[in-house]
């Protein structure tokens, strides 16, 4: 878990051709749910301020990081395809690793063909693929399953 002391960084500027992320909010950590703090951003394309899909950075360490990772997108079906999710996270990156995070985990369920390829567009190496507790959230929505997806900042 993070400690009590953490501090939000400024991200910068987040850009990558005609790919912006734009910082919309901050989010405490919340112990007793034992969610860490986060980033939440839209990715928006730079010219026409559309909105493209959204995507988080959450910041620490837990047995639980390996079932829902460091971070988590979605990126609207009308822009699929551009490899926004992959772009985004690469953007992230940096961000992270000013935060002390290495390695850095994305995890998808196995059968998301979309975004296991996002994962090693972006560079991450596929570790394994895990049975989830069945005290997990994603458990309890249905999921079973989990690759776990490595990232060496």
């Amino acid at each position: 878990m993070t400690d009590s002391k953490f501090t939000f960084l400024e991200p910068g500027e987040l850009i990558d051709d005609e790919l912006e992320l734009i910082l919309v909010k901050k989010i405490a950590a919340q112990p007793q749910k034992k969610y860490f703090p986060m980033y939440d951003f839209e990715m928006q394309n730079i010219e026409t301020r559309e909105k493209m899909g959204y995507i988080n950075l959450r910041i620490g360490y837990n047995e639980g990081i390996k079932y829902g990772g460091h971070i988590g997108y979605g990126v609207d079906e009308k822009f699929r395809g551009k490899r926004l999710a992959s772009r985004s996270s690469t953007l992230l990156f940096p961000l992270a690793k000013r935060h002390g995070i290495n390695p850095l985990w994305i995890t998808c369920n196995p059968e998301n063909t979309a975004s296991r390829r996002t994962c090693e567009n972006a560079g991450g190496k596929l570790v394994e693929i895990v049975d989830l507790p069945k005290d997990n959230d994603q458990y309890k929505r249905g999921e079973r399953k989990k690759c776990l997806y490595r990232f060496d900042l």
